[in-house]
């Protein structure tokens, strides 16, 4: 990934070395710390197995659990701005991982800022009507819910203790050199996608971009304000895997109505292809200023 133009400039160097903890440093993190930016990168994790990955990549790892509070003690005042992209546990209604990170940081003296990377899921099925961050939200599934209890909770925790909390709304993020990142697998397997008329709006972002994204957010994003992060495709699912298999030269995926993808799919990829919406990222561009690397999903599978 190019390196990340800071936004500090050329400001003194007792400020260029600010700290910066990464909680859930992933794909998307480790894009971020790749990138470097004159910050000290700090990032969570609670495998000692990656610390030694970790350190090779430019960050000083701290071994923490989200599921274990008392593992957390460490990282209050440990950083002047914490970027959370963890994602909830994979059950329940709720997410206690948000809510004793926060505890955590509160115990000493707060974060400068803070960025959350939550979903777009959040806004539930918008019948393929355009999507402002002031929707009111309509999570419709478990996986959804949990991330709107885990905005809740961030965004109380900022008002409370005055830190300048921004949310992230993420869509599908693909990238070539992501696990899972490009369609390739599925068309393969011949998986089929939804007829013309049963079909929804889907949207995407390149990894790329959504670490950007992250990075401008620490600095740039308002305070408690919500960003939709997504790029410019207007594309049904259906014509993306079949703009994805022309790309590769594979076969379009076989059409189906929604009746019989009841059938055929399981439930987990049932549920994508039930809510349909298309964001808007105004507020992304004219705030974080960020400039698309990948505007719309052609030119960014056409990069592989």
């Amino acid at each position: 990934m190019p390196s990340i133009q800071s936004p500090l400039g050329a400001l003194p160097s007792r400020f260029k070395r600010q700290r910066v903890l990464v909680v859930g440093c992933g794909d998307v993190g480790s894009r971020m710390v790749a990138a470097r930016g004159s910050v000290r990168w700090l990032a969570l994790t609670s495998s000692a197995s990656r610390m030694a990955e970790l350190r090779a990549l430019g960050a000083v790892p701290l071994l923490g659990n989200l599921d274990r509070a008392a593992t957390l003690n460490r990282l209050a005042g440990v950083a002047h701005r914490v970027v959370y992209l963890a994602p909830p546990p994979s059950e329940g209604w709720s997410d206690p991982r948000a809510a004793q990170l926060s505890q955590a940081l509160r115990r000493r003296s707060a974060p400068q800022r803070a960025v959350y990377g939550s979903t777009s899921g959040v806004y539930g099925d918008c019948q393929g009507a355009w999507v402002a961050e002031t929707r009111a939200l309509s999570a419709q599934t478990p996986r959804a819910q949990r991330r709107v209890h885990a905005e809740q909770t961030l965004r109380t925790w900022g008002r409370a203790s005055g830190v300048p909390l921004s949310v992230l709304r993420i869509p599908g993020i693909y990238a070539p050199n992501r696990e899972g990142g490009t369609p390739y697998a599925r068309l393969l397997k011949g998986t089929p996608v939804l007829r013309a008329e049963d079909d929804v709006y889907t949207n995407h972002i390149h990894a790329d971009d959504l670490a950007r994204a992250c990075w401008l957010a620490l600095w740039r994003a308002a305070p408690q304000r919500i960003y939709n992060v997504s790029d410019d495709s207007q594309l049904k699912m259906g014509d993306y895997f079949d703009m994805a298999a022309d790309l590769y030269g594979l076969s379009r995926p076989p059409r189906v109505a929604r009746d019989s993808a009841r059938e055929q799919l399981p439930v987990v990829l049932l549920s994508f292809m039930s809510e349909s919406r298309r964001l808007v990222n105004q507020r992304m561009k004219q705030e974080l200023r960020l400039v698309l690397r990948y505007p719309d999903v052609q030119q960014g599978l056409r990069s592989i």
